[in-house]
């Protein structure tokens, strides 16, 4: 049975940085795709990044050149570095297992993790 447990997350100011963690356990994690979402109040839930298990990145518009996904295969870990944050990447980030070999639409996701609220402040 896979596990995501994610850590970091928090309140920052605009500009500032933060780094999310999410420890997977359970058979085969290495070998599939991994990732993150994003979900604020009243909105739906949203691609942010993607990590194949062979390292190819995946990225949404509103991350790019700001946010950082990376894994570490022998620890079963993924990363979400995030950079210059603004107002509006306050969510609650949710770290997301796929089925197979790529992660992009929510159906893709056999598990997630309990969710880490990042909040920037202005």
């Amino acid at each position: 049975q896979v596990q995501l447990v994610e850590f970091g997350g928090g309140l920052v100011q605009t500009g500032g940085s933060l780094r999310l963690s999410c420890a997977a356990s359970g058979s085969g994690v290495h070998l599939k795709a991994m990732g993150w979402y994003r979900q604020s109040p009243g909105k739906q839930r949203e691609f942010v990044a993607s990590i194949t298990n062979r390292g190819q990145t995946t990225y949404a518009d509103s991350g790019k050149g700001r946010f950082t996904i990376s894994r570490d295969n022998v620890k079963n870990m993924v990363y979400l570095q995030m950079d210059s944050l603004q107002t509006d990447d306050t969510a609650v980030y949710y770290c997301a297992l796929s089925w197979g070999l790529d992660l992009g639409t929510i159906d893709q996701a056999q598990s997630w993790g309990q969710g880490s609220q990042v909040t920037v402040s202005s």
